[in-house]
């Protein structure tokens, strides 16, 4: 097959207008971000034989590093489309805009103190999970945990901006693991910390070749790795406290999933103390915060993180959602906004469920490990 790519820069320089850009990769990783205009049309539904796409223009493909959409483009060609692919696809685009950024952090902190949507959205919902569920003390070292993405990236710029209000003394550690990192992936963190003012920690871990041969739920176990080695840097470098990322639509998503999936009623803890790790406590402050308001903020700000940089979706044959976490957290996803067509309150009702539970009304319970009957 012949191969027909073209590169950014060519992309660049193309008239507005001439051509149609269309993401192939999955709907979660479109919304986590990608180019300029592009249209989602994931792969499956591109090698389906159907005449819905312009013929008048270019259509110009990419995936996360340009080979599937290669093969894609030479499909579309076969039918008379004008396709094209573009060469190492989005990661290419992370690539350039990684080598052009500066120090924005100002910029950025703006946008989050006077920026009155997104203070009250980000800031103060974040602020709220803080009080409410009195996750920061006096005297406190928290370990701001940044994988990279666009959720931890924003909770380390809310920590700075609550910790400007000085209203009491704790310490703040900006910790980034490398669990193996490919080299775009570091490099894109790296740039991200200095364009965004946050002075990042790093170590390093094997933690992606470990788990890489397993076959038997490998995501379960590096969570449980990377969830131990983070709890030890952390407590290595003196803090009490580990922070990490979650949002309200990862609660909510949590405990539907739990419920279909695992035949049980549970969810994500705003805090927690650690079992393995004496005096150390997990914390979630962007608990109140939802996913749509981060897009927003991170696309207002022009900001592109990384996704997954794991190797099970390293190479574009694998960043199709193949994973059972992932898939299942996206069908609960879709299941939640087709019943929010009907019901607006449906998001707010589940997340209030698990703090509205009528233990006489459930014909058993667990706590503390130890099941107890209505009977009892």
């Amino acid at each position: 097959m012949d191969i027909y790519e073209i590169t950014l820069d060519e992309l660049t320089d193309l008239p507005q207008g001439s051509y149609m850009l269309i993401d192939t990769r999955d709907a979660f990783s479109y919304e986590y971000g990608t180019l300029e205009y592009a249209e989602s049309i994931p792969d499956v539904s591109l090698a389906a034989d159907n005449d819905e796409l312009p013929r008048d223009r270019k259509l110009i493909l990419f995936c996360m590093h340009g080979t599937e959409s290669v093969f894609l483009a030479g499909m579309l060609r076969k039918r008379g489309y004008d396709a094209y692919s573009l060469k190492d696809g989005y990661a290419a685009f992370l690539k350039a805009v990684s080598g052009t950024q500066k120090d924005r952090s100002r910029e950025i902190e703006l946008s989050i103190s006077k920026n009155r949507n997104f203070h009250e959205k980000l800031f103060s919902r974040f602020a709220k999970a803080v009080s409410q569920y009195e996750l920061i003390k006096p005297g406190d070292k928290i370990a701001v945990c940044i994988s990279g993405g666009k959720d931890s990236m924003l909770m380390a710029k809310l920590f700075q901006e609550i910790k400007r209000h000085n209203k009491f003394d704790f310490e703040l550690v900006f910790l980034v693991m490398d669990p193996g990192y490919n080299e775009l992936n570091r490099l894109v963190i790296e740039n991200n910390a200095q364009t965004m003012g946050i002075p990042i920690h790093v170590f390093e871990t094997k933690i992606f070749d470990a788990v890489y041969d397993i076959e038997s739920s490998p995501c379960y176990l590096c969570a449980r790795m990377r969830r131990g080695h983070l709890y030890s840097k952390a407590k290595e470098l003196g803090c009490n406290k580990i922070a990490l990322g979650h949002h309200y639509d990862d609660v909510i998503e949590t405990i539907l999933m739990s419920m279909l999936w695992g035949g049980q009623i549970q969810t994500m803890m705003p805090k927690l103390k650690s079992r393995n790790f004496e005096g150390m406590e997990l914390i979630r402050p962007m608990y109140f915060v939802r996913e749509d308001d981060i897009k927003a903020w991170r696309d207002y700000n022009h900001l592109h993180f990384i996704q997954c940089a794991c190797h099970f979706t390293d190479t574009c044959s694998s960043c199709r959602n193949d994973g059972v976490a992932v898939s299942k957290r996206m069908e609960v996803k879709k299941l939640i906004r087709k019943l929010k067509e009907t019901n607006p309150f449906v998001e707010a009702n589940i997340f209030s469920s698990v703090n509205n539970v009528n233990i006489d009304m459930l014909p058993a319970y667990k706590q503390g490990g130890v099941v107890h009957s209505f009977l009892d």
